[in-house]
């Protein structure tokens, strides 16, 4: 007899798979050969499975399964349906690549075992698959720590380092005052029953007051792991602490899993959404993407570059939601779907576009040792493969067209175009406000591209070391290559991967399927009823239009062209230190938006031989938030430190002392 398996089964059995792989590292913890030419390669293979078996789910009927595998009681219920379905196939595609790039990328001697990290690897991309099937608050829950504990191990891979386990601890510390903001929204949904399932809190059926405090919880919560302003300040911390695979999980994949817990709550769990909650989730979504954009155009560290980056692209997407919200709450549900759908696209945009981005780092930072782009240059001649692939993923990112970052930032603009329809005026007046911050951060992020692209591989090399840097190796080479096929696929044919999204979308919202006209090359919104997109056709037109300036340059000055030595501004001689630096770059927009940054200038000193002169940049956030409520903290501390007696007789008085008085408040 023939026995069949739903996708639900085949998803959990691939996660399960992960999980073997990682512990089969515990078998030879010290071969690194083990992990990158077996381990490694077989989680691609689980990955690349995830994708297609959850793509191919995409518009099939949900399923639910209960695993008993909790406490006595507590089963953990699982789901798969259309919005699980698109972050799994976000989860599988992402980490196809970077488990591909990670078999040739570690080396021994980098913090800690290759096999503890394999389990560690494994176990973090296994709890976030986790996380997306949850269909309760107590198997969510665990996934959800269990992706914060092993993504901390990894983060503190090199934890001899002090600025490592700092980074770390912050990270850690973060994430569990946003996990328990999301347990008390998770309370405050089952509407005081005893029911942790997600089809109780379903039915709950809130009021407006308790359904606000859910919401304001859940962005709270689901704001901390994304990086949200000012809950960001593990962001750029942990991301240049860890490996730079492990960066590209965790802003290419980790910070998506924020965006699915934030939908998914607001939209599936909470019975109603109220217009001004769009405001809300709005308003925190763009200034976090505006303040992300301008740190990053000051960075220094490519990868604390990329964080920063992470942080503005994670904005987007939460500016995103909260349009869809608006729309939602004013009974627009069709314009809801054009603004959720911009959001999905450009969560699958951003794990293929910075997932590049920091694999190229990572090669980077193996061929040179530097992360300091003050220190790098003219790689593109001894890193030709890292140089272009990297190229793809700076445009693509910059909102470049044909590429992919350039599709759902147009998406986003169109659903802002629709403010007119809002009925509530103080919204439409602010939503066209929100569309030129959109554009704006969409300018700001080209920019950075520039400086970030620009310093690394263009012009000269900074340090003599850069002439013996080689470029990725095969295995590194295959990783980076998929990433930015991704990029390039998902640029070209939005027309035929939107109306997947539109259907999720749909069902997630219960209203009817949204139509996207045109032929498969032309992607319309909302049956062109304002713009229309052909990337195919923009493409092609692109070419020709490159392929004819360049044989027309030539055609005309191909007789004329006069060879002699460049003019150099009256130097002798022309190098790296008269290039432009990244401190250059970034000096225009300190300028501009002084009052965001806490900088410290080093000024020369009359009396030192070698003058130098430097300007540090940090976050007004953690000196006017943080360092208040650390303060705090250690007074309080201090204040009650006179309890530890030290003496046993004093802590057998506490004890005696507390069972006094829970039996005085019982009777």
């Amino acid at each position: 007899m023939a026995v069949s398996f739903s996708s639900l089964q085949v998803c959990l059995a691939l996660l399960a798979a992960w999980l073997v792989v990682g512990f089969a590292g515990l078998l030879r913890p010290r071969s690194i050969r083990f992990a990158g030419r077996t381990l490694f390669p077989l989680g691609a293979l689980c990955g690349a499975a995830l994708a297609t078996v959850a793509g191919l789910s995409l518009g099939a009927a949900p399923e639910s399964r209960v695993l008993e595998l909790g406490l006595p009681g507590l089963p953990m219920h699982m789901r798969l349906d259309a919005l699980s379905a698109v972050f799994l196939v976000l989860l599988g595609a992402a980490s196809t690549a970077i488990s591909v790039f990670s078999a040739g990328y570690f080396r021994k001697g980098e913090g800690t075992l290759p096999g503890l990290l394999c389990l560690e690897y494994h176990v973090f991309l296994a709890a976030m698959g986790f996380v997306l099937l949850a269909d309760d608050a107590y198997s969510f829950m665990v996934a959800w720590e269990s992706m914060a504990l092993s993504s901390y191990f990894l983060v503190t891979t090199q934890h001899r380092i002090e600025e490592i386990r700092r980074a770390g601890f912050l990270y850690l510390l973060v994430a569990h005052v946003g996990a328990l903001s999301i347990l008390l929204g998770f309370g405050v949904l089952q509407g005081g029953s005893w029911q942790f399932t997600f089809d109780a809190m379903r039915a709950a059926h809130l009021d407006a007051t308790w359904a606000s405090i859910a919401f304001g919880l859940a962005l709270f919560g689901f704001g901390a792991k994304a990086g949200l302003v000012p809950l960001h300040v593990w962001l750029p911390e942990a991301h240049p602490a860890a490996p730079s695979p492990v960066s590209a999980l965790m802003s290419g994949v980790m910070l998506k899993t924020a965006v699915y817990g934030f939908l998914r709550v607001t939209f599936d769990l909470i019975g109603l959404q109220l217009w001004w909650w769009g405001l809300v989730a709005l308003g925190v979504g763009l200034f976090t993407a505006f303040y992300g954009v301008i740190f990053a155009a000051v960075q220094t560290d490519m990868k604390r570059l990329l964080a920063w980056s992470s942080i503005e692209n994670l904005g987007i997407a939460f500016a995103g939601i909260g349009l869809a919200i608006i729309f939602r709450g004013s009974g627009l549900g069709h314009l809801a779907v054009l603004a959720l759908v911009a959001t999905l696209y450009h969560c699958l945009n951003h794990a293929m576009m910075k997932s590049l981005l920091f694999l190229g780092t990572g090669s980077v930072l193996h061929a040179t040792g530097e992360r300091n782009l003050g220190r790098l240059g003219g790689l593109i001649h001894r890193m030709p493969w890292v140089a272009w692939m990297t190229l793809i993923g700076a445009l693509a990112i910059a909102g470049l067209p044909p590429l992919n970052g350039f599709v759902s930032e147009w998406l986003l603009l169109q659903a802002f175009l629709f403010a007119g329809d809002v009925p509530h005026p103080f919204a439409s007046m602010l939503l066209p406000a929100g569309a030129a911050i959109v554009a704006l951060c969409a300018a700001l992020a080209g920019y950075v591209m520039v400086k970030f692209y620009g310093v690394v591989f263009l012009g000269q090399p900074r340090e003599a070391s850069l002439s013996t840097a080689r470029d990725a190796g095969f295995a590194e080479r295959v990783g980076l290559g998929l990433l930015a096929l991704g990029c390039v696929l998902l640029g070209l044919f939005p027309a035929l991967i939107v109306p997947v999204l539109d259907g999720a979308v749909a069902g997630l919202l219960h209203v009817p399927t949204s139509r996207w006209g045109g032929p498969w090359w032309l992607l319309a919104p909302e049956r062109a009823r304002h713009a229309t997109y052909g990337p195919p056709a923009l493409c092609l037109l692109l070419v020709v239009a490159v392929v004819l300036s360049i044989y027309g340059l030539r055609l005309v000055y191909h007789r004329t062209v006069r060879r002699g030595p460049a003019w150099d501004c009256g130097h002798a001689r022309s190098d790296a230190r008269m290039q432009d630096t990244a401190e250059g770059f970034g000096q225009p927009i300190r300028h501009m938006f002084e009052p965001f940054f806490e900088m410290t200038r080093k000024l020369p000193s009359p009396s030192d031989p070698t003058p130098t002169y430097a300007v540090t940049v940090g976050d007004r956030a953690w000196k006017l938030l943080y360092l208040p409520i650390a303060t705090a903290v250690h007074a309080v501390a201090n204040a009650v430190a006179w309890l530890q007696q030290g003496r046993i007789s004093t802590y057998l008085m506490y004890s005696f002392a507390t069972l006094i008085l829970l039996l005085a408040f019982v009777l």
